[in-house]
This record gives C-alpha cells, structure tokens and sequence, in this order.
C-alpha cells in the first residue's frame, strides 16, 4: 500500500510529489461540461481572447482536485477513509492548457479522531507549482484516515 498510516504522518514532514501532469484544453472542457459550469470564460476561446488573459483559464476546481490528486500516491492512497474538507484555498496565478502542474505537502495538524476508533484526522498544506515554480493553488485540506490494523 502506498499511503501512510495515520501513525506515520507527523507534523512538519513535508513531501515533494514525484507525479506531474500537464494539463489540456479537452481536460477543461470536459471537467466544465462534467460539473455542468458554461463559464465561457473556460469553454469559449473567442471570449476568452477578448479578457486580460487572452486564452481560456482552467477551471479552478479542476485546478484544486487536479493538485490534491497528485499527493494522493505518497500520502493517502489506500488509507483515505473520507476527505472532510478544504479550507483556505486560494489561486495566486492562473493555469492554462499545456501548463505542467506538480505538487508538494506539508502536514500541518494531527489528532487522533474523538468518534471513530481506529482513525484519525491529518490536515495537510498542499501547493500546487506550475513549470515555471510558480503557486497556482494553496490549500489545506483534513482528511480522516486509517490508523495501522491492530
């Protein structure tokens, strides 16, 4: 299994995601037409143009699920019971088609969960970088997790 134990996480270790992913126009237009969000300014690249970006912007929702998916593997992954929400998350700079987005996390808060044994809660700082290391998306998020089988 490639995710950790609640047990393994402490607070402080950080992680630099070795898994990146340059993201498409056909990502953007699928993930908005899945979510049902016509926003032109993702699916339309007549207005798009016309706007101070001149090209259409990747769906921040998309951009957000996209970098806490890239922590999955050396984190979470098989030890995720639920994800229990996202806080503080913010977009400082855009991300186009053909950016390369990766990932790096901080856990940042540890608690041994009060209503389910045998779990708990870690609340990790995910940063997602596009090519050029520029932050493209902050984000804490609290996921409850599995403590290691007795």
């Amino acid at each position: 299994m490639a995710g950790l134990w609640f047990e393994e996480f402490t607070v402080g270790r950080r992680f630099v995601h070795e898994i990146r992913r340059t993201v498409t126009d056909a990502d953007n237009v699928l993930f908005s037409a899945l979510t049902y969000n016509p926003a032109a300014i993702h699916i339309d690249h007549h207005y798009a143009a016309t706007t101070e970006f001149g090209r259409p912007l990747m769906n921040s929702l998309f951009t957000l699920g996209l970098v806490i998916g890239l922590t999955v593997q050396d984190t979470t992954f098989g030890t995720t019971v639920a994800n229990l929400g996202m806080s503080e998350t913010t977009f400082p700079k855009p991300v186009f088609a053909g950016d390369t987005i990766r990932a790096e996390t901080e856990v940042t808060a540890l608690r041994p969960s009060a209503s389910r044994p045998g779990q708990g809660v870690v609340t990790f700082a995910h940063v997602g970088l596009n090519q050029r290391d520029e932050i493209v998306c902050r984000t804490l998020r609290a996921a409850l997790i599995m403590a290691r089988p007795a």
